[in-house]
C-alpha cells in the first residue's frame, strides 16, 4: 500500500509570512516522522502573490486534494494545526471532504487530533517560557498574564483555552495570575462564555495599571497576531485610556522548538484514526 499523503492544515492567512511559517513547520514535522509533509490552508492563503511565497504559490485544501486525486493519490491523511476541535474541523473539512468525493469516489481523508490533549502539558510550558521571556519590573507585584485566544462561537473550543489557562497558573505558580481572555466573540447571550474580551480586561480595576504580559495564543502572524495585528491594536486602544497601563506581548506558539515536537505526536497519535 503506497504512503498516505500528509498535509499539514491550518486556518489560512492573507498574509505571506503565515505560510511561509507553516512551510517551516511542515518540515520540521517531515524531519521527525520520517515522511513527507505538505503544507495547505483550509482557506485564503491562495489569494497570496507567489512572488511573495519565493515563487511557489500557497495551496489550499480542496484544490490540493483534487489536484492529488487526479494524479492518482486516494490516501490522505491531516495533521490540524488547531488548538481544538474547531468548526474548521469538525463541520467544514468533511464538507470539503464530501465535495470531493463526488468526483474521487475511492479518497480516503484521515485526521490527527489537533494539538491541546489534557494530559500534554507540553502547550501549557511553550506560553510559560515565552511568559517568562517577557522582561518586567522586579517590584511590579505578581505577573498578570492575560491568555488571550481569538474567540470562538464552539464551547469547546473556549474550554481549551480556558484548560491552557489553569495549566498555566500552575506552572508559574503563586508569583502569577492569569486570566483566560477573549479578542473578539460574537455578539448575543449564546456567545457569553467567550467572556472576558481582552479589551474589557485590560481596562478594568486590578488590571489597568502596571505591567501586563498579554500571552498570545495564536500559531502564526497574521491579520490578528501580527505586529500590527488586531491583538496589538486593543492593547494600543487600551493604553490610551489607561496611560499608567503597560502591555507586553509574547511570540506566538509556533515559533517555539516544542511545537513540532507535539505535532509529531498528534501524527502517530492519528495513525489509527476513521476516515472521515
Amino acid at each position: 500500500m503506497s504512503r498516505p499523503v500528509t498535509l499539514l492544515l491550518d486556518n489560512g492567512s492573507l498574509a505571506p509570512v503565515a505560510t511561509l511559517r507553516l512551510r517551516e513547520l511542515a518540515s520540521a514535522l517531515a524531519a521527525r516522522v520520517g515522511a513527507p509533509v505538505e503544507p495547505v490552508s483550509l482557506l485564503h492563503s491562495s489569494a497570496i502573490p507567489a512572488d511573495a511565497l519565493g515563487g511557489r504559490p500557497a495551496e489550499i485544501f480542496e484544490p490540493a486534494v483534487a489536484r492529488r486525486a487526479a494524479g492518482g493519490a486516494q490516501d490522505f491523511f491531516v495533521v490540524p494545526l488547531f488548538f481544538g476541535p474547531s468548526r474548521a474541523l469538525t463541520d467544514y473539512l468533511p464538507e470539503r471532504v464530501a465535495q470531493l468525493r463526488v468526483r474521487h469516489p475511492g479518497l480516503r481523508v484521515r485526521v490527527a487530533p489537533p494539538l491541546f490533549d489534557p494530559a500534554d502539558p507540553r502547550l501549557a510550558k511553550i506560553l510559560a517560557d515565552h511568559v517568562r521571556a517577557v522582561p518586567v519590573e522586579a517590584d511590579s507585584g505578581p505577573l498578570r498574564v492575560a491568555l488571550v485566544d481569538h474567540g470562538s462561537p464552539v464551547p469547546v473550543v473556549t474550554r481549551v483555552r480556558d484548560a491552557l489557562a489553569e495549566q498555566l497558573q500552575r506552572l508559574l505558580g503563586a508569583a502569577a495570575i492569569v486570566a483566560p481572555c477573549s479578542m473578539e466573540r460574537r455578539p448575543g447571550p449564546d456567545y457569553a462564555f467567550n467572556e472576558p474580551l481582552l479589551e474589557d480586561l485590560l481596562a478594568s480595576e486590578g488590571w489597568n495599571c502596571g505591567p501586563v504580559i498579554v500571552a498570545m495564543q495564536f500559531l502564526l502572524p497574521g491579520r490578528h497576531a501580527g505586529p500590527e495585528g488586531d491583538v496589538a491594536e486593543i492593547c494600543r486602544r487600551v493604553a490610551a485610556v489607561y496611560p499608567r497601563l503597560v502591555t507586553r506581548l509574547t511570540p506566538l506558539v509556533a515559533e517555539h522548538p516544542l511545537l513540532p515536537d507535539i505535532l509529531a505526536d498528534r501524527w502517530r497519535a492519528g495513525q489509527g484514526a476513521a476516515p472521515l
